[in-house]
């Protein structure tokens, strides 16, 4: 007799398995698998603003550091004229328009840092005034960072400033963050450039249909 019945409820038990989940039992999976997916996003989110923090503070930050930190040494800016790195032949006060690609040359601007005692920045490739960045939707790009002499059109003058071509623009819209406390790429120490693209709003591009911009991040001594 328990043999009939340990029989019937085995097949009780099968015929309940085979109706499959409940409603409730898939609404608790779908819920498992939404937090699943929410942690996912909000990791990569995490992951791509350290990597935004790191290259301000190991690479942008560095060469404005190092370039207040040459003029307080010599008196002179760095990159302008020959006996500061620049190619110019008469100091001037500004930069010689020296593009990243180019400090590493004979008697340029790595050469003119350790010649004072100063270290040359760090970057992740074989030139310094260049950094591989992988943007949201840029894919990997290779930005030059340049000492120019830059016309703002919204302060209507020049001005020593860091240009940095060729910048995943998610990264930009977080450096205007980080620098100047507020997302404005009109005003402030860090700007696109031209700084008069949105004249009206200082809205940036969407990241997602204008990959990469031109910026620039003020020297002021």
């Amino acid at each position: 007799m328990n043999t009939s019945r340990n029989h019937k409820k085995n097949k009780q038990t099968i015929l309940r398995n085979d109706k499959g989940f409940t409603l409730i039992e898939l609404a608790i999976v779908l819920v498992i698998i939404g937090l699943i997916l929410g942690s996912v996003l909000k990791g990569k989110d995490l992951i791509n603003s350290a990597k935004q923090k790191n290259f301000y503070n190991s690479f942008l930050k560095n060469w404005q550091l190092s370039v207040a930190s040459y003029y307080d040494r010599t008196g002179y800016v760095l990159g302008d004229s020959t006996i500061n790195g620049g190619t110019a032949a008469i100091v001037n006060g500004v930069f010689d328009d020296i593009s990243g690609a180019n400090f590493g040359a004979t008697g340029g601007i790595d050469e003119t840092l350790k010649k004072v005692g100063l270290e040359v920045p760090v970057s992740n490739t074989a030139k310094s005034g260049q950094y591989t960045f992988k943007g949201a939707y840029s894919g990997s790009q290779l930005i030059t960072l340049s000492l120019w002499k830059v016309y703002s059109h919204t302060d209507l003058r020049y001005a020593n400033r860091l240009y940095l071509q060729y910048v995943p623009t998610d990264l930009a819209i977080a450096l205007d963050k980080i620098i100047d406390g507020q997302m404005d790429s009109r005003a402030g120490s860090f700007r696109q450039y031209q700084d008069n693209a949105d004249a009206t709003n200082g809205t940036w591009p969407d990241a997602s249909t204008t990959p990469t911009v031109t910026a620039s991040l003020l020297i002021d001594f």
